[in-house]
């Protein structure tokens, strides 16, 4: 490890362990005030999100496009034309980008379609400060209904959960690809209360914080209560080893999704899954009506019984 790399990591372990303390004492003496702090560090991407953006290789055959959604201006990436070619809307994950899934697009563009991918509010290049999974959702709707129906659209992580939520009679994809889809907001803000070392006794002013933005209340984020709704062929890819959104999380969708198929892998991660040739071809063989995968069985001996 290089001097500036240890130098790098030294800090990042002080900031973590300030901002931990910071959240245990505030929890106490200043509850209120240190669980409005928590939320919005909560709805706050990533710097490295537009960092990542702005660094990327320019793509000649890529047209950058601007959308308006909620007052937002929304950056959007175009390959090939929606308006007249079958498309495939990608759609990213928690503080990534949209040109995050540059090496899906060669091979899509390869079987005919064209491509559209957009940063989300907050991400990249597009406006904003905070972002919650109810404003990923009402993006990608947004960008759908502009673009048209898809022909299959894939999410990754938080972008899956978010796929699931925009399908409505205004518009749907035929089908749809989750990867490491994040299956359950209450559980995510349970991994976060624990990375951060906020108290337990602040999880309802925390959610009253997250209601009063976005008017959804976290219970009806959990996706089993959408995913039995889904009437197109799905398929979920979830790694084992994945340590951001645990494997059972894509299992719940696969369960409770009439139809839909898992395909799992193992060794990938969270964020290596994306881009990983095995689960490119999966992907490309669901949308080309091959069976990928397994049929998971509902019980209800298990977590979340039926939907």
């Amino acid at each position: 490890m290089s001097p500036t790399t240890h130098r790098a990591n030294l800090a990042t372990r002080l900031k973590l362990a300030t901002l931990r303390t910071g959240f245990a004492l505030g929890g106490r003496l200043a509850p209120r005030r240190t669980v409005e702090r928590a939320a919005r560090l909560f709805a706050t991407p990533f710097a490295s999100s537009r960092a990542r953006a702005r660094a990327a290789d320019a793509d000649p055959a890529m047209r950058r496009e601007r959308l308006v959604v909620n007052g937002c201006s929304i950056a959007t990436y175009v390959w090939g034309d929606p308006a007249t070619q079958p498309y495939v809307l990608l759609v990213h994950g928690w503080s990534s980008f949209g040109l995050r899934f540059r090496p899906w697009v060669q091979r899509l563009r390869a079987l005919g379609l064209a491509v559209v991918s957009f940063d989300q509010p907050a991400h990249g290049l597009s406006d904003g400060r905070y972002c919650t999974l109810p404003e990923f959702a009402d993006t990608v709707r947004a960008v759908g209904r502009h673009y048209g129906d898809a022909e299959l659209a894939i999410g990754h992580s938080l972008g899956g959960a978010a796929l699931v939520l925009a399908q409505d009679s205004a518009w749907r994809a035929r089908r749809l690809a989750l990867i490491a889809p994040a299956a359950d907001m209450d559980a995510a803000a349970t991994r976060y209360f624990r990375f951060v070392r906020l108290g337990e006794h602040l999880r309802r002013s925390f959610y009253d914080w997250l209601v009063a933005r976005t008017g959804v209340p976290v219970e009806q984020l959990q996706m089993h209560r959408h995913a039995a709704a889904l009437g197109q062929p799905g398929l979920v890819v979830h790694d084992l080893d994945d340590a951001d959104v645990p494997w059972d999380e894509g299992e719940r969708y696969a369960r409770h999704w009439p139809g839909a198929r898992l395909f799992t892998t193992q060794g990938l991660g969270h964020h290596r899954v994306l881009e990983a040739p095995e689960v490119i071809d999966a992907v490309l063989a669901f949308a080309g009506g091959a069976a990928v995968g397994e049929r998971v069985v509902a019980s209800p001996n298990l977590p979340f019984g039926l939907a």
